[in-house]
């Protein structure tokens, strides 16, 4: 009878048939968005963004719309007597261009949050050297 303690073969070391188990971690953030999307809910943020999304596409929409005003045959009737849009193309172009910007994730945030400070306090610890140095030497130069 063989021992049953013994390991078989192709678990021993060094082994190259076996083929090592490389498990995943899941995420918080990934567990979430996996349950939301297998309960065919979306998140709260995800709810959001969408609501506020059809809402300026409506605006959008709203805002391409045309409108003709017929007018008297006169200067100011001519320049207002043409199609003009509800929305001011800025506001149309400015949306356009917001949904083409990728916006930092929260590492990134905190990341050149903490680049902005760091930049201050160094920035502002020259200025402070420099600002003693310069009163030193005009302490100087105007008491002697």
């Amino acid at each position: 009878m063989a021992d049953k303690t013994q390991k078989p073969s192709s678990a021993k070391k060094g082994n190259p048939t076996k083929k090592r188990r490389v498990r995943k971690v899941e995420t918080v953030r990934e567990r979430n968005s996996k349950a939301a999307t297998k309960a065919g809910k979306s998140t709260l943020f995800g709810k959001l963004r969408s609501k506020i999304s059809a809402f300026f596409s409506n605006l959008v929409r709203i805002g391409k719309k045309e409108i003709y005003l017929p007018l008297p045959d006169n200067k100011f009737g001519r320049f207002l007597n043409k199609r003009r849009s509800l929305m001011p193309r800025y506001f149309i172009e400015s949306w356009q261009e917001l949904k083409l910007v990728t916006w930092p994730n929260r590492k990134q945030t905190w990341q050149l949050t903490f680049a902005v400070f760091m930049f201050a306090f160094i920035f502002g610890a020259l200025i402070t050297v420099a600002d003693y140095g310069l009163d030193k030497i005009f302490r100087a130069v105007l008491v002697e």
